[in-house]
């Protein structure tokens, strides 16, 4: 609304200044339409500069996150890194267990993210809080319509919670990591293999000894556990020596 009476302001100036004649009149006519053309721009720049007529909004969502490597066994969390501070760093994950194109947090001045590691349960997720501008009530949605300015975004912070188990890793350590992997010999890594299956092996006979009734599924769950640490302390050991 505020556009419809600039506009209405500004051609009702421009006709109280050139075809009104007598005094009065153009006194009157010129006063009225000043007021309203000079009100209709403070309103415009109060909004824009400083958001008149809106208030902060904050959506919070959380989502479950899978490996951006694509497997149960080396769950995996990638960054690219963007400037210096680190709070603008891209991260890469998966929203399904398996695809092929992965997802990315955003590489924008709105955006920050934050990783924590928790010793509670096996899964990852993002937290996103997302702070928007929007109008305090319909009037100002009214009065300020077709400026573009709600939902503004203020900022978004995305925050990471990761198992472990989990390997948080840049891109270039996770493609130096690959070439030390493939250059692995065929008996360095069965002596991995082997090392991994006592590790699992060892976990649930400790674990069953605690309790003797444990379920097939229990075991099976522990193994998968242990299977996780063993490759996680693998990959941290390995992304140590490449630092």
């Amino acid at each position: 609304m505020v556009l419809i009476t600039l506009v209405i302001g500004a051609i009702a100036f421009f006709i109280a200044f050139m075809f009104t004649f007598k005094p009065a009149s153009r006194i009157a006519a010129l006063l009225i339409s000043g007021i309203v053309l000079i009100g209709s721009i403070v309103l415009m720049v109060a909004n824009y500069s400083n958001h008149f007529g809106m208030e902060k909004k904050t959506v919070t969502t959380s989502t479950e996150i899978y490996s951006a490597s694509n497997s149960d066994t080396m769950p995996m969390m990638l960054y690219k890194k963007v400037g210096t501070s680190g709070k603008n760093n891209v991260y890469v994950y998966n929203l399904k267990s398996t695809q092929k194109t992965p997802n990315h947090t955003k590489a924008d001045e709105y955006t920050s993210n934050k990783v924590k590691t928790t010793s509670d349960g096996t899964t990852a997720t993002m937290q996103t809080k997302t702070t928007r501008w929007v109008w305090k009530s319909d009037f100002y949605k009214n009065l300020y319509m077709w400026s573009g300015m709600n939902n503004t975004i203020v900022k978004r912070v995305n925050t990471f919670t990761l198992p472990k188990t989990w390997v948080t890793l840049s891109t270039t350590q996770s493609a130096a990591l690959k070439k030390e992997m493939a250059s692995m010999t065929t008996e360095q890594q069965a002596a991995s293999k082997t090392a991994g299956t006592q590790y699992v092996t060892q976990a649930v006979t400790a674990a069953m000894a605690k309790n003797p009734t444990m379920s097939t599924t229990e075991q099976g769950q522990i193994a998968k556990q242990a299977q996780a640490e063993y490759y996680s302390q693998v990959l941290k050991q390995a992304i140590a020596s490449i630092k």
